[in-house]
């Protein structure tokens, strides 16, 4: 049996939507004639480790490890589109976000403040940066100060407690946080948002045939048509997907 993960938009309190949304889709991806479909997710502590497996069936991944990090042990399947504010199709912006009163009304007002990062491989969360700051400008030489936290919800965290000026965050994780726990949110709010770029890649190992890829874009295609699992798509505000090119990807996020 393979390896199957969707571990990008599932915090603990998420894990079970998710793995009802893997029952429906698993099924659909048996019917579509993809072989040695798991029954269960993986949920990898080790995640590059995990995407590099050659058992790996399918699994999400961020844009930016995507291309600069996992290259080609790892093949595009598709895209999703989600429902969620700052979203279009299966593109996603992130949200940059400070403290609810703070004076800052754009990004040039952040100069020399205190930066929460979740991570330095996580494009929403650190890289978008680069498509928001002013010419000459990186990281290093706009803010005063970078912490890394960990997590988008610790950058929140952060934030709202006054502990650091802004942060920016995946707008699908904003809106899942809104629709759960909009405590979370509490004391913050968004200052603006970035451009848009391609959403997370849905990925399988490279050395998946090119046949069993379009096996599991049918399978994928079903289970985000089947009326049974409207309701956790809906929870999980998926709405689609979409098969981009690696190009697609290359030109977003390539250092």
């Amino acid at each position: 049996m393979r390896l199957a993960s969707l571990p990008m938009y599932a915090p603990a309190d998420l894990r079970p939507a998710t793995e009802r949304w893997w029952a429906g889709l698993a099924r659909h991806l048996r019917d579509a004639g993809v072989a040695e479909v798991p029954d269960a997710l993986t949920w990898p502590e080790d995640f590059h480790k995990h995407w590099r497996s050659p058992a790996l069936l399918l699994s999400q991944t961020c844009g930016y490890p995507f291309v600069n990090v996992l290259g080609p042990a790892v093949k595009l399947v598709a895209t999703p589109c989600y429902d969620a504010p700052g979203c279009a199709g299966p593109r996603y912006a992130a949200h940059v976000i400070v403290p609810e009163g703070a004076a800052a009304r754009a990004i040039d007002d952040l100069r020399g403040s205190r930066l929460a990062v979740n991570g330095t491989e996580s494009y929403s969360g650190c890289h978008v940066w680069r498509t928001m700051l002013p010419a000459g400008d990186d990281l290093r030489s706009f803010f005063g100060e970078i912490v890394v936290t960990g997590s988008h919800g610790a950058s929140l965290r952060r934030v709202a407690a006054g502990e650091a000026d802004a942060c920016s965050t995946d707008c699908v994780t904003h809106a899942l946080l809104s629709d759960r726990v909009p405590e979370e949110l509490r004391g913050t709010r968004i200052l603006t948002s970035s451009p848009t770029a391609p959403a997370l890649p849905i990925v399988t190992c490279a050395a998946t045939p090119a046949d069993d890829v379009g096996r599991m874009r049918d399978g994928l295609r079903a289970a985000l048509a089947d009326a049974s699992l409207a309701s956790v798509r809906s929870e999980l505000r998926l709405a689609g997907a979409s098969v981009l090119t690696d190009e697609d990807y290359r030109q977003a996020f390539r250092d």
